[in-house]
């Protein structure tokens, strides 16, 4: 069977796929990959970036010995689906990125960073903070400023930036039209970047994976991906 990478988002989980591993593994084998800091992951104590992470994935490709791979990434997995292609089109049979922030500018990454502090999360949400304590250990305190620096360096530097027309992969670009993070504007604008692209926007759909409508979310792969 083809073989199809479910990559989270910053901060993300591969437990967030659970709705979706019983409909899809009849078409694919499944993988679900943890970036480094996330899960039961070290934090790389030379910290993280999507360069670092797009080499994590080549690896993990390498190790497994898998090509002609699907990709679906969330959020940043969708940065970071895109990056890896760019790389290595050779290896991609199509992508599905999903709340995927494409217009990193420094302003908007300085913006974004500042709501990664623990002190902050712990007072004002303490809920979401025992959750990252459920997903990522006590480490979760120190991932939070890793990925703000991430948001940072993507900001002053953003690798798909004038690299998109680059990219012949089959991609569909998927947004919610409630996401508060990406808007649809930014979707559209990379769809026409990108020379073999899709879009879809998702309706009542907010950022978080767990706010997606898994029947919604699998009508739309199924649809793209020509699985019956």
């Amino acid at each position: 069977m083809p073989n199809l990478i479910l990559l989270h988002g910053a901060l993300g989980h591969k437990d967030i796929f659970k709705p979706y591993l019983e409909k899809l593994s009849p078409y694919f084998t499944i993988h679900t990959p943890l970036f480094s800091g996330h899960g039961d992951l070290e934090l790389s104590s030379d910290g993280i970036s999507i360069e670092k992470y797009t080499e994590e994935l080549t690896a993990y490709c390498t190790e497994n010995k898998i090509n002609d791979i699907f990709i679906l990434g969330h959020s940043m997995g969708g940065y970071v689906g895109l990056c890896y292609a760019m790389k290595n089109p050779e290896n991609v049979n199509s992508i599905i990125t999903l709340g995927t922030k494409f217009d990193w500018t420094e302003e908007q990454a300085l913006k974004e960073s500042k709501m990664l502090n623990p002190d902050i999360i712990l007072e004002k949400i303490p809920q979401y903070a025992q959750l990252l304590e459920t997903q990522h250990g006590s480490k979760w305190r120190q991932l939070l400023p890793a990925i703000a620096d991430l948001m940072i360096n993507l900001g002053k530097n953003p690798p798909l930036e004038n690299n998109l027309a680059t990219i012949n992969t089959p991609v569909q670009i998927m947004v919610g039209d409630k996401d508060n993070m990406v808007s649809i504007e930014e979707s559209i604008s990379i769809y026409r970047k990108l020379p073999n692209a899709k879009l879809a926007v998702l309706p009542d759909t907010k950022h978080p994976m767990d706010k997606v409508r898994p029947n919604l979310l699998l009508c739309l792969i199924k649809d793209f991906w020509n699985l019956s």
